[in-house]
């Protein structure tokens, strides 16, 4: 019995052995012949992408590295004279594709085709190939264009758009605002964004058989600043409320002066929340002895020389920035005649007269924080402006265009002596105007709820042309 079992293990053992070799002769012939026909796969396609390797829909399957850039390369050929116009308010370039070397990628479309079943592991490679046979291997495109070749074409529109962030300035000495000048934010040419939507133009551009041209807005990146206007002071001095212009072109150097000289005074003033500000009060007295030159002023119904002509042209500026900032308005009274420094730039019903005591333009500071006026003089134009800042708190200003209801036509010319002028010389001092009867109508709201209601009139009378004759021998 020991015997035939004895027999029966050996025989199952010469059977596994048999298997054994068996198998391992299959597995060598497989390793053999798979190997074999590996390598001349590799010689059929040497130097070639495999079969199955497929880019932009196309089998690039026995073509060399170079056919499939080519293939590329040809393709952006088609829009190579297709361009992109960046527009900004700082210029404007048109850049043509095939400047910044705009369109598919062919070189790394190629290395990816071919690179497929060729790394240094041989399973990977075999499965690579089999997939890429049986089923295909997909790539998706790839486009490109010169980043550094576009920022260097659009390098002066960069250069006029970079502006670096400004700090606030604030100085508050003796109840007053010495210095002050409000943060400013920098800027720059966004070139991340810009890239961004240059590659986003991509299949409008390449999708089309026909040259276009690609029309891309400039992205602006804003820099904040370190000290931002509400950070350089604990008064509520944020932002611009209300501003007001006018021209005072053909003035004598007499009225010029007067004109600086009272609107640097007025500059720097604070007006506190509840305040009630009063411009006689606040500029003070108006004489030789403060500083001010002769210049020719309405007396009386004559134009004469005076101390402190033009000092009006400084409170119809200042009414008209406290107009637009929508400020309630206490007091104002228009002049008797119109004059015509403020129509240069403006239409009659919108000046202001003061003369101390009276008349005074008065306005309340009806916010909840303080205000500031400030004022700028150019000179190369002769243009006075008041700027108002605070803290906007919502309100809204509707202002009518001044309406004239009657007109009357001024009297004949006047000539008058004037002992400064050379005898025989004849100058113009004031021009004919055409008498008036005109009204402007202002509504502020805030929070949907009207706040103020005001109706302005003026009533001018009819104005001639005078004359200065010069009496000096």
């Amino acid at each position: 019995m020991k015997k035939i079992k004895k027999i029966k293990l050996d025989h199952f053992k010469n059977v596994a052995k048999i298997f054994f070799w068996f198998l391992i002769g299959v597995l060598l012939a497989i390793a053999i012949i798979t190997n074999f026909t590996y390598l001349i796969f590799q010689r059929i396609y040497y130097q070639k992408v495999y079969p199955g390797i497929i880019v932009n829909g196309v089998n690039f399957g026995g073509r060399t590295q170079t056919g499939v850039k080519n293939y590329f390369d040809k393709k952006n050929s088609l829009f190579k004279s297709s361009s992109f116009v960046f527009l900004s308010d700082y210029g404007i370039a048109t850049v043509s594709a095939d400047t910044i070397n705009f369109g598919y990628n062919g070189t790394l479309l190629a290395n990816q085709a071919y690179s497929v079943g060729r790394s240094s592991n041989i399973f990977s490679n075999v499965s690579l190939i089999l997939q890429a046979y049986l089923n295909g291997i997909y790539f998706p495109n790839s486009y490109t264009f010169s980043e550094d070749k576009l920022k260097n074409i659009l390098d002066p529109i960069s250069r006029a758009i970079e502006k670096k962030p400004v700090d606030a300035l604030f100085k508050f000495e003796n109840e007053r605002v010495m210095a002050f000048s409000p943060s400013k934010d920098g800027q720059s040419l966004d070139f991340i964004q810009l890239n961004k939507i240059v590659s986003s133009k991509t299949i409008a551009l390449i999708s089309s058989d026909k040259t276009k041209n690609i029309i891309i807005p400039i992205p602006i990146k804003k820099t904040k600043p370190a000290i931002t206007t509400d950070k350089a002071n604990k008064l509520g001095i944020k932002e611009v409320i209300g501003t007001g212009t006018s021209l005072f072109q053909h003035s004598i150097p007499g009225r010029i002066f007067n004109v600086t000289l009272a609107a640097t005074r007025i500059n720097g003033i604070l007006v506190a929340p509840g305040e009630t500000f009063s411009f006689n009060k606040a500029l003070g007295d108006v004489s030789s002895f403060t500083g001010y030159k002769q210049a020719y002023i309405i007396k009386d119904g004559r134009t004469v020389l005076g101390d402190g002509g033009g000092v009006c042209q400084v409170s119809t500026t200042l009414f008209r920035a406290i107009l637009n900032a929508g400020l309630p308005i206490l007091e104002r009274q228009a002049h008797a005649y119109r004059v015509g420094y403020y129509e240069q730039d403006s239409s009659p019903g919108l000046d202001a007269t003061v003369y101390s005591p009276s008349p005074d333009l008065k306005f309340k500071n009806d916010t909840e924080n303080n205000i500031l006026i400030q004022s700028f003089v150019d000179p190369s134009i002769l243009r006075l402006t008041f700027v108002l800042y605070g803290t906007l708190d919502g309100r809204q200003v509707n202002m009518t265009k001044p309406i004239i209801l009657s007109q009357t036509p001024p009297p004949p010319a006047i000539y008058q002596d004037d002992p400064t002028l050379t005898k025989g010389e004849i100058k113009q001092v004031d021009f004919a105007a055409w008498g008036a009867n005109v009204y402007f109508t202002r509504q502020v709201t805030k929070n949907g709820k009207e706040i103020i209601s005001d109706k302005f009139v003026s009533n001018y009378r009819a104005w001639q042309d005078i004359f200065l004759k010069g009496t000096k021998e």
